[in-house]
């Protein structure tokens, strides 16, 4: 007896935040690619899913990551915390309710973890920036004195460190000590606020005495972190770079070089966006590129769609992945010029086969 035939998506969902690029943006695009959207605002996310229950038929579901006021670094594990909560939540009733998703819940809250993430990259065998083998700093008084000591043991004089949880360079800091002077550089974009502690700033500040130094880290270890080594980026002029690739059903859709004159590039810190064949990237580079971004996604089942950051190796152009995002689609540089990024989403979704029941 021959199959019943399967239906396409009639009706997206995308859970999101009003008035933001992210929603406004991939409407258009959905608009344009005749994919009717059913808008649920995160704040509404109680009232929606109770609708679910009552039998309403969304099937399958965008999510973009909820908006947080908060500039506190102290509150971010309480914030993700509560976000994994409704991704946990979204996953069971995928399990009761004809529900299917865009990015799985389950895939997103693995790359929410950047700890977890990599650990699962380096079991594939993927390049990676290394991860230094992770002491119990918060269990020390003293933990940015133990960082220190446990750099020399491994013979690392600059290191990377990132919150576990978080985004947009929240708290990510730049660390360098010289081995034979002692002298120090810490970048990064967080400082003390005298009434909320540690916050996230748009600024990239350096600290250079012991003591504003160890001050700014043992704030920052507390929150729970990823420490990995600090690779010499592949230069274009007097710039550092790295790249950011948004890789849809594992295959690049959208490549973009982040370059800087410091150590981290993010492109809101008024870092310079340019378009990769400026750079002169040479192909088998960017064969290895597409390679790596192909199987990384492929490692978290679900994942129809990641924003990946990677580095080229100074000299080598060896590439290494530094972390990914399960919600890193959106790009200012597409959005404002073709779209590109969510006008292909509109379309996997609009060709999605939903499965039968």
């Amino acid at each position: 007896m021959a199959d019943k035939k399967r239906d396409t998506v009639r009706e997206a969902v995308l859970l999101g935040n009003a008035g933001t690029k992210r929603t406004d943006y991939f409407r258009q695009a959905a608009q344009q690619e005749k994919l009717p959207v059913f808008f649920v605002d995160w704040k509404d996310y109680g009232k929606w899913k109770r609708q679910l229950f009552d039998g309403r038929g969304e099937r399958l579901v965008k999510i973009d990551p909820p908006l947080w006021k908060s500039c506190s670094l102290g509150e971010m594990n309480r914030l993700v915390g509560d976000y994994i909560q409704k991704l946990d939540e979204l996953s069971q009733m995928a399990k009761r309710l004809p529900l299917e998703f865009f990015n799985h819940p389950q895939a997103i809250q693995m790359l929410l973890d950047k700890r977890a993430c990599k650990k699962k990259l380096q079991e594939a065998g993927l390049a990676v920036t290394e991860m230094l083998e992770d002491p119990a700093f918060t269990q020390t008084d003293a933990p940015a004195a133990q960082l220190v000591e446990r750099m020399r043991c491994m013979g690392a004089c600059q290191v990377f460190i990132k919150p576990l949880y978080g985004s947009g360079a929240a708290g990510v800091s730049a660390f360098r000590i010289q081995p034979k002077t002692g002298r120090m550089a810490l970048y990064t974009c967080a400082v003390e606020h005298p009434v909320h502690g540690l916050v996230n700033t748009k600024r990239l500040r350096c600290f250079t005495t012991q003591k504003e130094v160890f001050a700014v880290l043992n704030r920052i270890l507390e929150i729970g972190c990823i420490i990995e080594r600090w690779y010499a980026k592949a230069q274009s002029r007097e710039y550092c770079y790295d790249l950011r690739a948004v890789v849809l059903d594992g295959r690049i859709e959208f490549l973009l070089g982040r370059l800087s004159k410091g150590p981290i590039t993010n492109l809101h810190l008024n870092n310079h966006p340019l378009e990769v064949p400026a750079l002169g990237i040479p192909d088998p580079v960017l064969e290895q590129i597409a390679f790596l971004c192909k199987h990384a996604a492929g490692c978290f089942p679900g994942l129809r769609c990641a924003g990946i950051d990677l580095l080229l190796e100074k000299g080598s152009l060896r590439p290494r992945i530094i972390e990914m995002n399960a919600q890193g689609d959106l790009m200012y540089q597409d959005i404002f010029h073709e779209n590109r990024i969510y006008r292909r989403e509109a379309q996997m979704m609009k060709e999605y086969v939903i499965p039968q029941h």
